[in-house]
């Protein structure tokens, strides 16, 4: 049954799209996390939608919504533009259902992505890499299918995309055992959060709704202060699932309507869930994926004695990106800092920076110095990791107590952007 009435996504049509896809998508685990439950003073639990079949929600909207149009969808074939998981999806479903795709994804999609829509896509499927960010792809997508007389399939801003979404929440609302206090959710486009938000919200009104969004790429909390979606100049690509520069107009009414607040998480603070959810949990959650957690401690004080449900959304995440995940979430904590320091030179200078200068527990990750003649001192690029953020101060006393004229790189934007 497809929906005609943007505006009429009700409980029954969440149920039906969960009646569809029940014998489709994985029934995901519900899991209390006793670490994070004892550390808040909370009843924390996961929705681990990153063990999905193509490890995301993605793929509930993108089969139910192809499988409400099979037949002219066979005949037509369809469009999509994707970071990575509605690709993935829509890959999966095609495959599933017979139907010929084409999947416009930016420039910029780590290639684990890519290379798991053609397998999911098999012969079905062609991808076509176009712009840097998912707002690039959908221009290029839309175009495409306006040009070609194929349908494009909308990754957020859907009825039948959102009430496929939505059936996330059915399975919390039947698995839990307990009321639930407050729900966090993802937000790139609006498609997981305004389903969610519809259905819980409509069969347990108590519980609040909170949307978590990259603090780069804020394109819903935007929406709210604007009264609507706006376009924004300009995103964070690194929150690759959920860098959206506008998100939907149906997407936004749904959230506006239900959604109770939306937190902004930092990139860094996103790297940092990302690697405790992998070393305390065995979790390996994508960056968007990793949102609904990273949010947590920004409502440590309301959640205390409640009983909380985060969704982990997605779990496609690039090992290649480690090392930069890593690093981000260090300079986050406080515990990474570049400089740029001056070095005399003389015989000896760099041993005075070693014994003098570093604490016992620092470490340098970078140092990059090319020694000049008929130069006084020369400039070095130095990556000083420190074993605790309160040592810090104590380095740049001990450069100004040796004569080591340095900058600080971390404070510099625009210089950090083109150093590191």
């Amino acid at each position: 049954m497809q929906l005609t009435d943007t505006k009429s996504i009700q409980v029954e049509n969440v149920l039906i799209a969960h009646q569809f896809l029940k014998d489709v998508v994985t029934h995901t685990p519900l899991q209390k996390n006793e670490y994070l439950s004892e550390k808040y003073g909370a009843a924390i639990y996961f929705k681990r939608e990153d063990l999905q079949h193509v490890r995301s929600f993605k793929l509930r909207g993108a089969y139910y919504k192809i499988k409400t149009i099979e037949e002219v969808a066979k005949e037509k074939g369809v469009v999509c533009a994707s970071a990575g998981n509605h690709a993935q999806g829509v890959a999966y479903a095609c495959a599933q259902l017979g139907i010929i795709a084409k999947i416009f994804m930016p420039l910029t999609t780590p290639s684990q992505k890519i290379d798991q829509v053609r397998m999911f896509g098999r012969e079905f499927v062609e991808i076509i890499l176009a712009g840097d960010t998912f707002d690039d792809s959908a221009e290029s997508a839309t175009a495409f299918a306006e040009a070609e007389d194929r349908i494009f399939i909308h990754p957020f801003d859907d009825p039948e995309i959102i009430a496929g979404q939505a059936t996330v929440a059915v399975e919390i609302m039947n698995d839990i055992e307990v009321p639930i206090d407050y729900l966090f959710g993802s937000i790139g486009g609006g498609g997981l959060i305004s389903g969610l938000s519809t259905y819980v919200k409509n069969v347990s009104p108590f519980t609040k709704v909170v949307g978590v969004e990259p603090a780069g790429a804020a394109s819903m909390k935007a929406a709210f202060k604007n009264d609507g979606p706006v376009m924004l100049d300009s995103i964070d690509k690194f929150v690759d699932g959920a860098a959206v520069k506008c998100v939907g107009n149906l997407s936004y009414e749904l959230s506006k309507r239900y959604v109770d607040d939306i937190v902004l998480v930092p990139e860094g603070k996103v790297c940092t869930t990302i690697l405790d959810l992998y070393n305390k949990h065995a979790i390996i959650a994508e960056p968007a994926g990793a949102l609904s957690v990273a949010a947590l401690d920004f409502y440590s004080e309301e959640i205390k004695g409640k009983s909380v449900v985060c969704v982990i959304s997605g779990g496609n995440n690039d090992i290649g990106r480690m090392q930069e995940i890593k690093e981000k979430s260090l300079i986050y904590e406080g515990l990474l800092y570049y400089f740029i320091v001056k070095f005399p030179q003389r015989a000896g200078a760099l041993r005075q920076f070693l014994d003098k200068v570093l604490g016992p527990d620092d470490d340098i990750t970078t140092f990059e110095y090319t020694k000049k003649n008929n130069k006084e001192s020369g400039p070095a690029l130095v990556g000083i990791e420190l074993k605790n953020r309160n040592d810090y101060s104590g380095i740049l006393s001990r450069m100004n107590e040796n004569g080591f004229s340095f900058k600080e790189v971390n404070k510099d934007s625009t210089l950090f952007e083109l150093l590191i």
